[in-house]
């Protein structure tokens, strides 16, 4: 019989006690939003409540004096349509600079690559005047503009796309297809696994964005939920666990993604390991 490494049982416990601890604070929000207020700071902490006020706190964030659905709703488009249009805007990109040559390419990357370094708050000011100046301050398209283009989401694209056999693109090119059905048909299957990780980073950074929207935005019927929570604390800020309804209900579409986009994350693996 072997025995098992007692340097990997270590390594294990560890892990699992770091895993737990970081889980913590969520279980303590989930179970906050499922009790009554009095019950919220008992001590020692009641993990499991043993009194249940779900119905009614779930129903004073939802169905409350606050527009929270409208905040959901404004984030969900907002998040959405700006992954949407950066996963297309960082494709196109990334392809770009692997797969066709043109004058000056290194250049231009190198010098997208040093946007990069420039901190996003020292440059708020310019695109704050830049944004009035184009009328698209307290506006969602600006939101939306403001995330559909990024340094990190070509970078990543880029080296997946160049990580695609020669011969690939090769034999596309003899068969008579262009950049556009190379991209389409070979390119964009080949990398999912690069797509679908970005997809999901690209839609939690939307999901979770407040410096922006409390910047571009001063109307309160285009509030995002980011916006819409801090709201809603400032009008309950004595009953946490509405708050804490509020903040569980706000990370469901985030674990949403995330369990959506592993999966599509092991099936592009699987299938670019099959095609290259």
């Amino acid at each position: 019989m072997m025995w098992p490494n007692p340097t990997k049982m270590i390594i294990t416990v560890i892990m699992s006690c770091l895993g737990i601890a970081f889980l913590l604070p969520f279980i303590w929000m989930l179970s906050a939003s499922l009790k009554p207020e009095a019950d919220v700071f008992n001590y020692p902490v009641e993990w499991i409540p043993q009194h249940w006020n779900v119905v009614q706190n779930y129903k004073a964030v939802w169905m409350g004096k606050s527009p929270f659905p409208l905040f959901y709703w404004n984030s969900l488009k907002i998040s959405c349509i700006t992954t949407f249009v950066s996963i297309v805007v960082s494709c196109m990109a990334g392809y770009g600079f692997s797969k066709i040559d043109f004058k000056g390419k290194n250049v231009v990357f190198l010098m997208l690559l040093c946007t990069y370094m420039i901190p996003h708050e020292a440059i708020l000011v310019p695109q704050f005047i830049f944004y009035r100046w184009l009328q698209l301050f307290d506006s969602h398209t600006g939101l939306i503009l403001l995330g559909s283009f990024s340094v990190l989401g070509t970078f990543l694209l880029r080296q997946f796309f160049l990580g695609i056999n020669k011969e690939l693109m090769e034999s596309a090119k003899l068969d008579g297809a262009g950049h556009y059905r190379t991209f389409l048909y070979i390119g964009i299957p080949l990398v999912r696994p690069a797509i679908a990780t970005y997809a999901i980073l690209r839609f939690i950074w939307s999901w979770n964005d407040y410096q922006n929207p409390l910047i571009f935005l001063r109307s309160q019927h285009l509030y995002t939920l980011q916006l819409g929570i801090q709201s809603f604390a400032d009008e309950n800020g004595q009953f946490y666990s509405l708050i804490m309804a509020g903040t569980v209900s706000a990370i469901i579409p985030l674990l949403v993604i995330f369990i959506i986009g592993q999966r599509q994350v092991i099936e592009g693996i699987s299938l670019g390991g099959v095609k290259g």
